[in-house]
């Protein structure tokens, strides 16, 4: 999960702080000790931990918090407002061209993600309604345009590439193919070296000149810290970027890129990638970050997942089945198969208010997998008429996913303690009891 680390031990120095009945001016410079510790453990900017410390201090030991019936609540009020203004404040989105197409160019060093976070970007757009072309200017990586346009292939997005000829031009030819062909955006993926050289900045300031994209986003790795500060530093010093996309920060248990980038370059962070699928891209809110970190969930976000992830008439159709107490096994795959879209179950759970704090709460990701196995191994017929399942289809089914029948058996009387709790709460109005115990959803040990 990202953050892991960050949250966790912000959270234990903000406990001292919050749980507290009353609060005095040392007492908060004590906790906040542990604050700026927590924050330097994660790589965060030094001048950016100092401003930050000092400014949530000075607001901390006003009479309105010292004086306050509940100083905890104040306290997390004001570590939340400053960490947001630290990432940016607002959502920073996405500019567009008033003339077809609007450019968007990708740079940054050699393994930060720029292909993958191309793909991903062009996928983000697709879904928006856009028609997105990529374009391969990257020509010194052995097999770089290979792998953009297997990543084009994968998101149904055409790629433009001309070889290894100068990568000026092919940007210029991918701008007249993006008119010929109605394409309203148009992605360059540019080369990356290993650190950062005159002559890869020459080359990015010509295509930048010749091509005037809307916005050049610089794409870095979230796991390098400081390092990916300092990059992007010297990236804006060289061609005065519009904004930063953070990659695998899925990996990044500590936070420091995250939370240094804004506040060192001055430019926002617009994306970020949380995992290695090419859906697994999110617009960067601030506010919504600053809530994942200090364990107060981001609800608006798994909403947002939801949202995307169900498919609205399919939705309809199983109100209707459980309305009718007609949900079957077949039914359920499809639930798992949509909520697994969505992304790690771990990842979600920190979403939740609360959840993100609760360091007993595992959840087993190849359980989920394992259901799956389970009733794909079943005939169409058994899923949708569960009672036939004797002890000889048991044993087959068993044996046909790798699994033990004692594995289909308590997935059954999960799946029958499921439908006794809707019809009772299909009751019409009467008050029922509900089950004494219930079994629990495969992957949520005690749940």
């Amino acid at each position: 999960m990202a953050f892991e680390g960050l949250s966790s031990k912000l959270s234990s120095a903000l406990s001292k702080l919050t749980s507290r009945g009353k609060l005095t001016e040392q007492a908060v410079k004590e906790g906040m000790r542990d604050v700026r510790m927590a924050l330097l453990e994660a790589d965060v900017n030094y001048l950016v931990v100092k401003d930050f410390c000092k400014k949530v201090t000075e607001r901390c030991v006003g009479q309105q918090v010292l004086d306050s019936l509940s100083p905890a609540q104040q306290v997390m009020k004001i570590v939340s407002e400053e960490m947001t203004a630290l990432m940016g404040s607002e959502h920073a989105r996405l500019t567009w061209s008033s003339s077809v197409p609007t450019i968007y160019m990708l740079c940054g060093l050699q393994g930060a993600g720029k292909t993958t976070m191309a793909g991903k970007l062009a996928n983000y757009l697709q879904k928006q309604g856009k028609k997105p072309l990529l374009a391969a200017c990257d020509i010194y990586r052995p097999a770089a345009i290979k792998q953009l346009q297997v990543v084009g292939s994968q998101v149904n997005v055409p790629v433009y590439e001309h070889g290894t000829q100068d990568p000026v031009k092919t940007a210029q030819e991918a701008i007249e193919q993006c008119r010929h062909y109605g394409r309203d955006v148009l992605i360059i993926d540019t080369a990356g070296r290993l650190q950062i050289d005159t002559a890869l900045m020459e080359e990015l300031r010509r295509i930048k000149a010749e091509i005037k994209p809307q916005e050049i986003l610089f794409v870095v790795d979230a796991m390098t810290g400081q390092d990916a500060v300092n990059a992007a530093q010297s990236f804006n010093e060289w061609l005065d970027i519009d904004g930063v996309m953070l990659t695998k920060l899925d990996g990044d248990a500590r936070g420091g890129a995250a939370l240094s980038v804004k506040a060192v370059t001055g430019k926002p962070i617009k994306f970020i990638g949380t995992g290695e699928k090419l859906d697994q891209i999110e617009p960067f809110h601030p506010d919504r970050m600053a809530s994942r970190i200090l364990g107060m969930g981001d609800m608006l976000t798994l909403i947002e997942k939801a949202e995307a992830a169900f498919d609205a008439k399919k939705a309809a159709e199983l109100e209707q089945k459980m309305r009718a107490n007609k949900f079957t096994l077949a039914d359920f795959y499809d639930q798992l198969l949509q909520i697994r879209k969505m992304g790690p179950m771990q990842d979600l759970l920190g979403m939740i208010p609360g959840m993100g704090s609760m360091k007993n709460v595992q959840v087993d990701e190849s359980a989920l997998g394992r259901v799956e196995a389970i009733i794909l191994s079943m005939t169409p017929y058994e899923r949708e008429n569960p009672a036939c399942l004797n002890s000889s289809r048991k044993r087959r089914i068993a044996l046909g996913c790798g699994q033990k029948v004692e594995d289909v058996n308590r997935l059954l009387k999960q799946f029958d303690q499921m439908q006794q709790l809707m019809k009772q709460m299909n009751g019409k109005g009467k008050k029922r009891k509900l089950p004494g115990k219930m079994g629990g959803f495969p992957g949520f040990p005690g749940m």
